[in-house]
């Protein structure tokens, strides 16, 4: 019975955002995408937007599927998510976004272990609501810092609990079919002299990225979408994405905006 829970029940993520993605137009059950970019680029935005697309009846637009956030800046804001929602839903009731955030479930972590002990107990409610199908962490790079002090000058203790964070990621997506979507924030910049031929695709992309998370995080991400201002003087959009699949090479540019009621293409 648990396996067929695992295999049955997920939707299809088919009409999430087409915009974010480079050749399919969406996300499958298996992907991983990264939302690379600076500080106040619109990173987290562009989740409340997803969230808000996943939550909505599916007779208002939306695609009516359970997913988990899980915050590690502390930058959520229930607020924000639910004047996004409001906007979106054609007749907006309390009961109704009641309705809505029921689909929601929301975690906090303040520390690589937690996130890990989280991340291990989460079995359990993905076998028992099929309905879950998007696992969002915002953001994957919060605790670099202090686990990088943490491990002194030994890499491998630096690592050590990110690196068991994306096994247990990895067996989550691939036993419950889920899609995972994680912000990484641009902390390391590209050295004139570290080009390297695997990394053109990225550079194309974002001049400045330089991966810094462990290997096993690089090897498990299958898009990678920079996030970026624009500089044009009178610009309307005023941010860009960059979105790459990282197996075939395509890579798509759009523009976009962020107004009171979200992102707007």
């Amino acid at each position: 019975m648990q396996l067929l829970t695992r295999l049955e029940g997920r939707s299809s993520l088919k009409k999430l955002e087409p915009y974010l993605f480079a050749e399919e137009g969406y996300p499958i059950h298996g992907d991983v995408v990264e939302f690379h970019g600076p500080e106040g680029t619109g990173k987290t935005e562009m989740l409340y937007h997803l969230v808000v697309r996943c939550i909505l009846p599916k007779a208002g637009g939306g695609l009516e599927v359970s997913l988990l956030f899980i915050d590690t800046d502390f930058h959520f804001d229930m607020l924000r998510l639910v004047t996004v929602l409001e906007h979106r839903l054609c007749q907006s009731s309390e009961e109704l976004i009641k309705q809505c955030l029921g689909r929601f479930f929301l975690v906090t972590c303040n520390s690589s272990a937690q996130l890990l002990l989280t991340l291990y107990s989460l079995e359990n409610m993905f076998c028992s609501h099929p309905s879950l199908c998007l696992l969002m962490i915002d953001s994957m790079s919060a605790f670099y810092w202090i686990d990088r002090a943490n491990g002194g000058e030994n890499l491998s203790l630096q690592e050590a609990n990110l690196r068991r964070c994306v096994q247990c990621l990895e067996k989550l997506i691939r036993e419950y079919h889920l899609a995972l979507f994680a912000t990484t924030q641009t902390i390391m910049r590209k050295s004139s002299n570290a080009v390297e031929s695997s990394a053109r695709l990225q550079d194309e992309a974002d001049g400045d990225y330089r991966p810094y998370l462990c290997k096993s995080w690089q090897q498990l991400i299958t898009h990678r979408i920079f996030f970026s201002k624009l500089c044009h003087p009178g610009s309307a959009k005023g941010f860009s994405i960059t979105s790459c699949h990282i197996h075939n090479n395509s890579v798509v540019k759009h523009p976009f905006s962020i107004s009171e009621y979200g992102i707007q293409f």
